[in-house]
C-alpha cells in the first residue's frame, strides 16, 4: 500500500509508522516539521501539514491510505476534507474518545451522547475546544459526498515519551520530580476512573482497520479494557522513581486543579477529567484481540523507566512551575535557566496580572 502520514512522529503516529514499514509491500511517506531521516520504505518530508501550499504539493499524488494525526481548527479542516478524501482510497481521521458525554460511569460505546449534542453549557459551545472541533469534523466528514473515511477515536494514550497525570504533561509534573521539587496534583480528579492505552497498542489497532471496507464510514475507539484512577497513575509513577532514583518524589495535593483558574485549559478538566470513564471496545474487537493489549499498570511503569533512560523534555511553562513552587514553598536552581516571568511569579504569587506585569518591566529596566 502507498500510505501518507501527517504528521506521524507523536505518541501513537511513531509507532504506527514503524509497524507499516515492517512490511515490504508498503511504500510510506510521513510529513513532520523537523528535518527526519529516511529509512528503509519510510520517506520523511519536512514541513508543516498545515500549510495549504506545502499540502498540496504532498498530495499532488494520490494514496491507498491517508492516516491523519494534525489538530485542525474547524474551518480549516472544513477547507480540506474534499482534498484528502479525494486523494485517497481511505482516510483515516484521528479524533479524540474526549468527544463523549459524561456516561456515569457506564462503559461508552461508539453510539453513547456526543458533547457536542447533549451540552446545554453556551459558554463552552461557544468554544472550538478540543472536544468540540473534533466531533464538529466528524460531522463534516459524515456530510461529505464519499464514505472514504474511518474514524479512531483514541483515549488517553502513552508512550515512551509521552506520561500524563491528570490534565499534566510530563513537563507539568516528572520534570519537577526529577529536579528535586514537589509533584502538584489534586484531589478532584485523583478519585476519578480513567482509561489508558499504551500508543503502539492503539497503532496496531488503526493497522487492522487499514484497506478494510468495513471500516468505511464507521468511528472506533480504541482503549484498552482495564481502568483505574488517577491515584493508581500516580502511585505506579511514584513506585517506579522511586526504583529507578533510590528516592520517592515528594507530592503535595491540592483540592481543586490548579488549571481550573485558566480558561483555555479549564474545558478539558470540566468536560473531561471530572468524568469516570470506561469503555465497551465490542466494535474493534471485531478487527484485532484487544486482550493483548498491555495492562497500564506495566506499560506506565516500562515506558516511564525508558524515558529516564533518556529524559528529554518539551518547552517548560516556567509561569507554571512559579505557581507550583509556591504552593510547595520551594524554589528552582539558576542552573535551570529561569527566567524573569518565573521571578515575579514565584517571588509575588498573589499580585494580580497587571502589577506582575509592572514589577517584570521594573526588573528588565534594571538588568
Amino acid at each position: 500500500m502507498k500510505i501518507l502520514v501527517l504528521g506521524g512522529t507523536g505518541a501513537i503516529g511513531s509507532h504506527l509508522v514503524e509497524l507499516l514499514k515492517g512490511s515490504p509491500d508498503n511504500s510510506i511517506i510521513v510529513t513532520s516539521r523537523s528535518k527526519r531521516k529516511d529509512a528503509e520504505n519510510v520517506r520523511y518530508i519536512c514541513g508543516n501539514a498545515h500549510d495549504e501550499v506545502f499540502i498540496s504539493d504532498v498530495l499532488k499524488a494520490n494514496f491507498d491510505v491517508i492516516v491523519d494525526f494534525m489538530s485542525y481548527k474547524t474551518g480549516q479542516f472544513n477547507s480540506r476534507y474534499s482534498k484528502l478524501l479525494g486523494h485517497c482510497g481511505q482516510y483515516v481521521f484521528l479524533s479524540s474518545a474526549r468527544v463523549y458525554a459524561d456516561c456515569e460511569g457506564k462503559p461508552i460505546t461508539e453510539d453513547s451522547p456526543l458533547l457536542l449534542d447533549v451540552s446545554t453549557d453556551k459558554a463552552y459551545l461557544r468554544t472550538d475546544e478540543y472536544a468540540l472541533t473534533k466531533a464538529r469534523q466528524e460531522n463534516i466528514l459524515r456530510d461529505a459526498h464519499q464514505n472514504n473515511y474511518t474514524i479512531i477515536r483514541p483515549y488517553i494514550t502513552y508512550s515512551e515519551n509521552r506520561l500524563q497525570l491528570g490534565v499534566l504533561e510530563k513537563e507539568y509534573w516528572l520534570y519537577r520530580a526529577l529536579h528535586g521539587r514537589s509533584i502538584v496534583f489534586s484531589d478532584d480528579i485523583a478519585d476519578k476512573t480513567t482509561t489508558l492505552t499504551y500508543g503502539k497498542d492503539v497503532s496496531r489497532s488503526i493497522c487492522a482497520l487499514l484497506g478494510r471496507q468495513e471500516a468505511m464510514g464507521e468511528a472506533f475507539h480504541i482503549t484498552g479494557e482495564s481502568f483505574l484512577k488517577w491515584s493508581d497513575v500516580l502511585g505506579i509513577y511514584l513506585r517506579t522513581l522511586e526504583k529507578a532514583t533510590g528516592k520517592c518524589p515528594k507530592v503535595v495535593m491540592t483540592p481543586k486543579s490548579t488549571r481550573l483558574k485558566y480558561p483555555e485549559a479549564r474545558w478539558q478538566v470540566v468536560y473531561d477529567r471530572y468524568f469516570n470513564r470506561t469503555f465497551d471496545n465490542s466494535k474493534i474487537s471485531r478487527f484485532i484481540d484487544i486482550k493483548g493489549f498491555v495492562e497500564p499498570q506495566k506499560g506506565l511503569s516500562h515506558c516511564l523507566a525508558s524515558f529516564l533512560n533518556h529524559p528529554q523534555f518539551g518547552a517548560l511553562s516556567w509561569k507554571e512551575e512559579a505557581l507550583y513552587d509556591a504552593i510547595c514553598h520551594e524554589t528552582a536552581f539558576p542552573c535551570e535557566g529561569v527566567n524573569l516571568q518565573y521571578k515575579i511569579y514565584r517571588m509575588m504569587p498573589q499580585l494580580t496580572l497587571v502589577d506582575r506585569m509592572k514589577q517584570l518591566l521594573k526588573m528588565r529596566i534594571k538588568g
